[in-house]
């Protein structure tokens, strides 16, 4: 299902801005929201992707708080269902911000490459 535009708009800068404020949870919010970029999912859904695409296990108790603190910003959103999981999905602030701060993890992932192919003979 594709994301839908919740109201809460960001421009450029908060986008950039917007995983920033989450400290020490910004990579479990990063590997979140790229799990959803990929579709809808629910807890142990997104355990399970992580793990997959990250080979990374993230606590219940970490994944939970980065959930609420995702929902609460307006990055993604619970999705009605039937049983008791509760699905989530990305919203399209949340696509920004994700495609923003992964930009950057890029840019510096780039120079740090460079630096240990020109210093190191390494890449």
């Amino acid at each position: 299902m594709p994301a839908r535009d919740t109201g809460r708009g960001r421009d450029e800068g908060e986008q950039g801005q917007a995983l920033a404020g989450f400290g020490r949870y910004a990579g479990p919010a990063t590997l979140i929201l790229s799990s959803l970029a990929g579709g809808t999912k629910h807890g142990y859904a997104l355990t399970k992707d992580i793990e997959s695409f990250a080979g990374v296990r993230i606590a219940p108790g970490t994944l939970y708080e980065a959930l609420a603190r995702l929902e609460s910003q307006g990055l993604i959103e619970a999705v009605e269902s039937d049983d008791r999981r509760r699905p989530y999905r990305l919203t399209a602030g949340g696509a920004g911000a994700l495609k923003a701060h992964l930009d950057a993890q890029r840019r510096v992932a780039d120079v740090g490459l460079r630096r240990l192919a020109g210093n190191w003979g390494t890449a």
